[in-house]
């Protein structure tokens, strides 16, 4: 299946041109034959701290983007704000389900809370395991997705220029440590979103200007590197588990 990483330019608190230029790469995207499309952490708004409607249930903000859904058969992940979450989702054309970020990131503590569940998104096309930004920084959480079952790993971030060099390391450093395709979209304002496959190969990457990524995601080749390098079935749980008990 092809997946593409939309990395958008992102404009503080200006929800309609931000939606109007999301949505344009959308359409792009698909023409190219996409069918997952990940957009940065909240691509609509940015962290924009101003009282709103935009997160009340049903979640209108999302909605032109249920329609690019229904109208293609495809997924869309990102994130948006949803009261004391930063709310990751898979929308798809019946359903949408989410995973809020973990780890909260210094100012953002003022407006967040972390979310305390970390599970695979089931889709038509697999388990997805999403994390947001700072999230990417701490292992616990994609190796808990990979434990759970997840297919693909999608990162949606707004990841600074100046730790750019941090994020492509620890882009690869989550992908080779659970052998599992990545998926990792930060904003345009910054840029150097990824396609990697298991193996950790870099199959795409953009620049720092608004762009589209695009590439296979090929499941095969993360079963064969699993039994290649069998670092799932080596793991000793029962001495992590007495280490990490013993650190607190």
């Amino acid at each position: 299946m092809l997946a593409a990483c939309l990395q958008l330019k992102i404009k503080l608190c200006d929800l309609d041109d931000n939606v109007r230029r999301a949505s344009n790469l959308a359409e792009y995207a698909l023409h190219e034959g996409a069918e997952i499309l990940i957009f940065p952490e909240l691509f609509l708004t940015g962290f924009c701290y101003k009282p709103s409607t935009w997160d009340s249930t049903p979640f209108p903000i999302l909605h032109p983007f249920r329609k690019i859904a229904e109208e293609h058969d495809c997924i869309i992940i990102g994130s948006f704000m949803s009261k004391r979450l930063n709310m990751g989702f898979c929308l798809e054309s019946e359903s949408i389900k989410f995973q809020p970020k973990i780890h909260p990131f210094g100012q953002e503590k003022e407006h967040f809370d972390g979310g305390e569940v970390i599970t695979p998104i089931d889709t038509k096309k697999g388990k997805i395991g999403l994390e947001i930004c700072y999230d990417l920084r701490f292992p616990e959480v994609a190796r808990c997705l990979s434990l759970k079952g997840a297919d693909i790993l999608v990162t949606v971030a707004q990841f600074p220029a100046q730790r750019l060099s941090h994020w492509r390391t620890l882009c690869l450093a989550r992908t080779i440590e659970n052998q599992i395709p990545h998926l990792a979209c930060n904003w345009a304002n910054a840029g150097g979103s990824l396609i990697i496959d298991a193996c950790g190969e870099v199959l795409a990457e953009a620049g720092s200007n608004e762009a589209i990524i695009i590439d296979k995601v090929d499941l095969a080749k993360r079963n064969s590197i699993r039994k290649e390098i069998p670092c799932f079935a080596d793991r000793k749980p029962e001495i992590y588990r007495s280490v990490h008990e013993g650190s607190y």
